[in-house]
């Protein structure tokens, strides 16, 4: 527990926009965040980037940190913007440019990512699951092993287990520390297999969450994701986080109670999109405590979760644990 009059420190996983979506939200309130974000990107700019300096991809970290920026509109949508005709730069974002060059400058991917966080103001710190390249695999139900993050969702196979190489990774310290001075851990939103189990895959940061004294809780996806989750419940995203960190250590899951049928089908994305079933007697089965409020919003033909009623939900969520 923390003493009263200090500021919460809340530990968030993942990586892509269901993370960036989150703390958008969580940053107007007065905590201290800490976002450990996956390094397992390896297309696009990432990857190009990735094959070209030999650094831990940057497009995900460049994402959460454009969510934490508290700059001028226009530097934010500078960071953000990704080149589209030059042959050299097309594909490019230009933050990730710049964090590539600063890791050339400083010598250090973690160091260029504090370096960035200055220019940009960003409220909280962004920290990488590994500060060095690391490759994720997807062994699928029928035994092929798939190589590369950007590979993985295009088999359309149902996906066994992922894992790292190396496997024996070393995080940051200041990875290990934010964990186990945590007042709460959350994981997700966000794309199951590729951006939040790689984070916990690294054996240190999975063991000092399953130690941490901290609550952790789950936010479940608003919907299933093709060739990753296609058809899971809630209790099967739970149960791919117990499994590859070997143990049950979600204490707590907040759960979509939006029935979006309506608005899926106004949308015209009826039979596209999936909704996430909230097995609730299962899910029992595994998770003490379940939460289920309307944090959805469906917009320009996207299902989103609603930033602001997720934020409002975590703190008070975390300002009745932190009261008992």
């Amino acid at each position: 527990m923390m003493q009263s009059g200090k500021m919460k420190k809340i530990v968030v996983f993942g990586g892509g926009t269901g993370l960036s979506t989150l703390l958008r939200g969580l940053k107007k309130f007065p905590v201290e965040l800490t976002a450990i974000v996956t390094v397992a990107d390896d297309g696009g700019s990432s990857g190009r980037l990735l094959d070209q300096y030999n650094i831990p991809p940057p497009g995900d970290i460049r994402q959460v940190m454009a969510a934490l920026s508290d700059v001028e509109p226009l530097i934010e949508k500078m960071f953000q913007y990704r080149f589209a005709t030059s042959d050299d730069l097309k594909g490019h974002s230009l933050g990730n440019l710049m964090l590539a060059a600063l890791t050339d400058i400083t010598g250090d991917f973690a160091r260029a990512i504090e370096k960035m966080g200055r220019v940009l103001n960003i409220k909280g710190k962004v920290l990488p699951a590994a500060n060095q390249r690391i490759t994720l695999h997807a062994e699928l139900d029928d035994g092929t092993i798939v190589t590369g993050e950007s590979k993985i969702p295009v088999y359309g196979s149902k996906i066994r287990r992922v894992y790292l190489s190396p496997q024996e990774v070393e995080p940051l310290p200041e990875t290990v520390e934010a964990i186990q001075q945590a007042d709460l851990i959350i994981f997700g939103p966000g794309s199951l297999y590729t951006s939040i189990l790689p984070t916990i895959l690294v054996r240190d940061i999975r063991d000092a969450v399953v130690a941490a004294s901290a609550k952790k809780i789950y936010i479940g996806n608003l919907t299933t994701q093709a060739g990753e989750t296609y058809r899971y419940t809630a209790s099967e995203h739970v149960k791919a986080l117990h499994d590859h960190a070997e143990t049950n250590f979600i204490d707590t899951v907040l759960l979509n109670g939006t029935d979006l049928s309506a608005e899926l089908q106004a949308e015209g994305l009826s039979g596209q999109v999936w909704q996430v079933e909230n097995d609730i007697e299962v899910l029992r089965e595994i998770v003490p405590r379940i939460f289920i409020e309307p944090i959805s919003i469906v917009t320009d033909g996207r299902v989103i979760h609603d930033a602001d009623r997720v934020a409002s939900w975590v703190m008070d969520f975390i300002e009745n644990e932190t009261a008992r």
